[in-house]
């Protein structure tokens, strides 16, 4: 059978003990849920990242993740304007220097 192409979108949330976390990393779930049908967490991954300053810093993270029903490339204006409003509502939500909002092209057997 042939592969079906979605849109996934992934939010990259720093793991923090502070309310402000975990209600964005909720509010986030349930945007997705509610929007596409569910989404998967990841929960206490290890990264690292280069600070505005040059230093490296070592981070947990949560992951959280959706696959939408939009093709990639006949939708990539939508999910821009869609990545630039999740990472604004976190950037806005939280004090961080940055938070990374990725849209990938995905696959899925059907």
């Amino acid at each position: 059978m042939p592969l079906s192409e979605r849109a996934r979108v992934e939010v990259y949330l720093p793991d923090l003990p502070r309310q402000s976390y975990r209600d964005l990393l909720d509010a986030f779930e349930q945007e997705f849920t509610y929007t596409f049908g569910g989404c998967t967490t990841a929960r206490g991954l290890d990264g690292t990242y280069l600070s505005h300053a040059g230093t490296p810093i070592r981070d947990r993270i949560n992951l959280v993740h959706t696959d939408t029903p939009f093709e990639f490339e006949s939708h990539v204006a939508a999910l821009s304007r869609y990545a630039d409003e999740l990472r604004a509502a976190a950037m806005a939500a939280l004090d961080e220097e940055a938070v990374l909002v990725v849209v990938t092209k995905v696959f899925h057997s059907v």
